[in-house]
């Protein structure tokens, strides 16, 4: 099994994200905090980052100073009304200290919904400051008390991406009807915003009056103390995982292992069997350790390896496993526990800081699931300077008939690492290069600094942000295209690499032209997700998108063709990839950059990491099912020759030697042929 990481990020660690002011807040906390006075305010920033501590400064900031009655705490399920016990703030300078009386933390009161809701009503009627409950507590309490009830007051609703715009999902709707009246303050947090997985999780008129405060995971890793580097991979295995497990799982690092869901492909379909077979790989069974009820075993070399397993069904067994792994007493004590076997659990809100390495089998379908996975690896704690998050994936095996799923889960794997790599990047900001343009003050050029001859590359290593000027780059106009250029590329990337058609002849089709990618598959996806945008700015969206996705595959070429001495480049890799291409062209302009394949990188990295054999056998697949061009895409590359001939006053040639002006004349030609025969009937 090859192992062949396809995303290693390496960061500064320079302690800015973990040190705290004198409020006793963190950066991330300072920079919500700033923006506390706003009515709507959604806060996206990485697990981990501290955002329930920075709901309590803005709770208490709007229940003394901004005139609202109560502040109510939405959380996604019980366990994770725990981040939002009692904390004594002003112990570390703040000017207040969050208390939530017992009786009004509703994720500890025992009983069913019914009994909450009355709660809630209770509470509505006091004169108590905050209350806690889960999302289901809080449908249920609107519909009984209708929106009404909470005016004047402050909802929060933590791991905002469990809500959807989808009129089943009540929660949206009851969001929605609330920014309707006007009367509430919202404060919606996530850590993991892709509604690329399913649907809007705010309708688009609803979320433009929200303020977007995004901390991204840059900032955040470049900020620890000690985790330098984060390894993302997949790697493809023949046979049975538990058979090959030992070839990714390393004994020596702390490792949550998720095995596959029962439904999958990877599955054995007894879940029981595969855990005693990973533990029996692991070495010795040495019996049960009667306080946590972990498992010990030991290894080849002697070592006790203390294993929890959450996967047992048993109540009494698993609950005693749940409560050993949540031991507040433990939780800075390292040799704890060495490994977790988890099924659905231990993935979101799950704090375990000495994680060096999160292990899944099997493709989880959503992104959100993984990004909150790889977000268990990424806590920062003493000793840790590497983390890791590794995909295994079954290879496509000939003889079954299951090849045509294998290749798609090798494809969303594929989509899952080019996403995280644009989540891991520090952000874009992209400006058109004209005579008037000049260096943003904080930002660094590189050696020789700003030429004004040339198109310029400026970082700012305290933001975490690119300053990248690109020749011909449309901008955006509208208040919304400006948004989404600042806050929701990621989106657009999202929807692109998760496009079947897309990514399989982005992969696998020799004879593809990248613009009909970049330009039109791309330019149709914005114009499906902004259907409100002018042809202007829905172009302005597509290349700032392209131009994201597109540098960063580059950078990340250019810095694994630089051999493999990480320490020299350390955390500037990426930065120095992007300088690298922007120097070596003769100049950075949009066309260039549409003229990439944007998963060039990704195939290069497949051919490392699967056997000949199987590679071969995907093509196979995804060339069976070769399309020819039809009447949309035509009609799509006939408005991209309009265009053509508007810059060059010709039409695109059918003979040209440049494959996109040829493609774009078969566009011309195939809705001219479609017009004759309608005439001809």
């Amino acid at each position: 099994m090859a192992q062949v990481p396809s995303v290693s990020v390496n960061y500064a660690a320079n302690g800015s994200s973990t040190k705290s002011n004198e409020l006793g807040m963190r950066e991330m906390q300072e920079g919500a905090y700033a923006r506390r006075g706003e009515q709507y305010l959604l806060i996206k920033s990485p697990p981990a980052s501290g955002k329930s501590r920075a709901l309590m400064f803005i709770a208490l900031d709007k229940l003394h100073n901004q005139g609202l009655r109560q502040a109510i705490v939405v959380v996604p399920e019980k366990s994770i009304g725990a981040s939002f016990n009692d904390e004594p703030l002003s112990k570390y300078g703040f000017w207040a200290d969050w208390t939530v009386r017992p009786r009004w933390n509703l994720c500890n009161a025992p009983g069913g919904d019914d009994g909450k809701v009355g709660a809630v009503g209770k509470f509505l009627a006091s004169d108590d400051k905050v209350l806690v409950c889960t999302h289901a507590t809080f449908r249920f309490a609107v519909d009984k008390f209708g929106i009404e009830a909470f005016d004047d007051r402050l909802i929060a609703v933590d791991e905002f991406h469990h809500v959807s715009a989808n009129p089943d999902n009540k929660l949206g709707a009851h969001l929605g009807a609330l920014v309707a009246r006007d009367k509430v303050h919202l404060v919606a947090m996530t850590g993991s915003y892709f509604r690329g997985d399913a649907e809007a999780v705010l309708s688009p008129e609803d979320e433009a009056r929200f303020d977007t405060f995004t901390y991204t995971y840059y900032q955040q890793l470049n900020g620890y103390k000690y985790l330098k580097t984060l390894d993302i991979g997949y790697f493809f295995y023949s046979g049975s995982y538990a058979d090959d497990i030992l070839m990714v799982l390393d004994p020596g690092e702390k490792t949550i292992l998720h095995i596959p869901n029962v439904n999958s492909r990877e599955s054995t379909k007894d879940k029981h069997r595969e855990v005693e077979h990973i533990i029996d790989a692991l070495g010795d069974w040495q019996g049960t350790d009667p306080v946590t009820g972990f498992q010990l075993v030991k290894t080849p070399e002697g070592r006790v390896l203390r294993i929890a397993d959450l996967v047992d069904d048993e109540p009494s067994k698993r609950d005693k496993v749940s409560a050993a792994l949540k031991d507040p007493t433990q939780k800075n004590n390292r040799d704890h526990v060495d490994i977790i076997i988890a099924l659905g659990m231990a993935k979101e809100g799950f704090d375990w800081i000495w994680c060096e390495h999160a292990l899944t089998v099997g493709y989880r379908a959503s992104l959100t699931e993984i990004v909150q996975i790889i977000g268990r690896a990424t806590r920062d704690a003493p000793g840790k300077t590497r983390a890791r998050f590794t995909n295994l994936i079954a290879e496509p095996d000939a003889a079954a008939e299951a090849v045509t799923e294998a290749v798609n889960d090798t494809l969303k794997a594929i989509a899952a690492s080019l996403l995280m790599e644009q989540v891991l990047a520090p952000r874009f900001n992209f400006t058109p290069k004209t005579p008037q343009s000049g260096p943003v003050e904080g930002f660094d050029y590189g050696i020789g600094g700003y030429d004004p001859a040339k198109e310029n590359v400026g970082f700012n290593e305290a933001s975490g942000q690119f300053q990248i000027e690109i020749k011909g780059l449309v901008e955006p106009k509208s208040k919304e295209a400006k948004r989404i250029c600042q806050e929701d590329l990621n989106e657009v990337i999202t929807a692109f690499v998760q496009d079947k058609t897309t990514i399989e002849r982005g992969l696998f089709d020799e004879e593809l032209v990248p613009e009909e990618l970049t330009q039109v598959r791309m330019g149709k996806i914005v114009g499906a997700r902004f259907p409100e945008l002018d042809a202007e700015d829905q172009e302005a969206v597509r290349q700032h998108a392209v131009a994201a996705l597109n540098l960063t595959q580059k950078a990340k070429e250019i810095a694994l063709s630089g051999g493999d001495d990480t320490e020299t480049t350390g955390n500037t890799a990426l930065i120095d990839g992007v300088r690298k291409f922007a120097m070596d062209v003769r100049e950075l302009d949009i066309d260039l950059i549409d003229r990439i394949n944007p998963f060039g990188e990704a195939y290069a990295i497949l051919a490392k990491s699967m056997s000949e054999e199987s590679l071969r056998q995907v093509q196979a697949v995804i060339s069976a099912k070769k399309v020819q061009l039809s009447p949309d895409e035509a009609r799509d590359l006939a408005k991209r020759a309009v265009k053509f001939k508007q810059e060059r006053g010709r039409l695109p040639s059918i003979t040209s030697p440049d494959p996109w002006e040829k493609k774009m004349a078969e566009g011309v030609a195939y809705l001219a042929r479609m017009k004759q025969e309608a005439v001809n009937g």
